[in-house]
């Protein structure tokens, strides 16, 4: 085994999530257009603004992916088959790095309508054998990602065979994980008429039910499964807690794995930034022989508000971190225009007090902090204010001497006290 530094995977469900992605780290992002995935709901990429992107990702240096992973029908074909087409056609600097598919017969139009453009498995396909990786290396895949339902040994096991048939691999390591077998659920359908598998999921595993006793008819009076609501009569008992395998990176380096993949299509670019931060800032430090750390594992924690654990990596269920809102600090602000020198224009997503410290988030883990004082929130005329909310647009000043690094347009700011054990400056 050789260390080789994975390729860092990251969602782009729109625009904004793009720029995060790409400023926070990220060596590629798979996207998809309004339809024909497995996120519909995204609002995704079309015509002229999937070029835009395509071109603005190239000229980073980095490489997107087109998902093209719904379990089509027939009726879905036509436009499967015309979304190809178009991506073939599209001009050598904007075009996708390659398509992710999961239905063979996608794969087929693929290979016949789109023949340059290379051709990767989606988690979809559910791809845990040496056989089925050989079937895809076969019908012209270059890259499969392994099931989420494998545990590590036999991820490594298919690493190493699909390094013979000259196939990478990808594996999910952070984000939401199903209820079913990738992604392979009816409850949507069965209680909302959306079909999951057509990219339309509701997830009613995140739904709120009644506290109930389930038994099984053989035996009576004996419970199968009690569950229990903590503080409420209803709760959200079928949810599965996210994926973090943040600890174990060095593992996948070690074994060749090709690339890791972050989950989330559909959050928010304030949420998915940190995330690509911390991924790709701990990755960078496998590269110096680093292996990954607390203060990364807190940055994750201040960025979720779901429990997290390692899924079936390990064998057995570890959560590494309970349901504890305490630990979340969300996303305040985003810069979006620079004023002058030392002012910005600021998207408002959560309350902000200038009484309180200000974080900023800046690639590389850095993480300064500006003291009350050393800021000021002005409206867009100017004046002053001492709170800004949700949903509105501030300036944002700075003292001369507040900042030592120069500020870009798409960085995040959160509030709130931090420590000066994990920061470079004492809030």
């Amino acid at each position: 085994m050789t260390l080789r530094i994975p390729e860092l995977l990251a969602p782009a469900g729109g625009p904004e999530q793009l720029e995060a992605a790409l400023l926070y780290g990220a060596d590629a992002v798979y996207l998809s257009g309004p339809d024909l995935s497995l996120r519909a709901g995204s609002r995704g990429f079309a015509g002229p603004a999937l070029a835009e992107a395509g071109r603005l990702v190239h000229r980073l240096g980095k490489r997107y992916y087109y998902c093209l992973n719904l379990l089509a029908r027939d009726a879905d074909l036509p436009a499967v088959a015309a979304r190809l087409e178009a991506l073939a056609a599209m001009e050598d600097d904007a075009r996708p790095d390659g398509v992710i598919v999961a239905d063979p017969g996608v794969m087929r139009l693929a290979r016949r309508l789109a023949p340059a453009l290379p051709v990767h498995v989606s988690t979809q396909a559910n791809t845990t054998n040496t056989q089925t990786l050989a079937v895809w290396k076969d019908q012209g895949a270059t890259r499969a990602n392994l099931a989420r339902e494998l545990p590590g040994p036999a991820i490594a096991s298919l690493a190493a065979a699909a390094r013979d048939l000259e196939l990478e691999t990808e594996c999910f390591v952070h984000g939401a994980q199903c209820l079913a077998v990738s992604g392979r659920c009816l409850l949507s359908m069965a209680l909302n008429r959306r079909h999951a598998n057509l990219g339309r999921c509701t997830h009613p595993c995140r739904f709120d039910y009644r506290v109930a006793t389930v038994e099984e008819k053989t035996r009576p009076g004996e419970a199968l499964w009690e569950l229990e609501a903590l503080d409420e009569q209803y709760a959200a008992f079928f949810s599965c807690e996210d994926l973090c395998l943040l600890p174990y990176l060095g593992w996948f380096a070690w074994r060749g794995v090709d690339a890791l993949k972050l989950e989330g299509r559909t959050r928010s670019a304030g949420a998915l930034a940190p995330v690509v931060d911390v991924y790709a800032t701990a990755l960078a430090g496998l590269r110096h022989g680093r292996l990954p750390h607390g203060r990364q594992l807190q940055e994750l924690l201040a960025a979720t508000a779901r429990p997290l654990g390692t899924g079936f990596f390990l064998g057995e269920r570890l959560r590494i971190w309970q349901d504890d809102t305490a630990h979340r600090r969300p996303i305040a602000a985003r810069l979006e225009t620079r004023l002058g020198e030392d002012t910005w224009r600021m998207a408002v997503r959560d309350r902000l007090d200038a009484a309180a410290p200000l974080e900023l988030l800046l690639p590389g883990l850095q993480r300064p902090c500006l003291a009350p004082g050393s800021f000021h929130l002005e409206t867009e005329a100017g004046e002053y204010r001492t709170t800004a909310h949700s949903g509105t647009t501030m300036r944002l000043r700075l003292e001369a001497s507040a900042l030592a690094t120069p500020l870009q347009p798409g960085l995040y700011l959160r509030q709130g006290a931090v420590t000066a054990s994990a920061q470079q400056a004492e809030c």
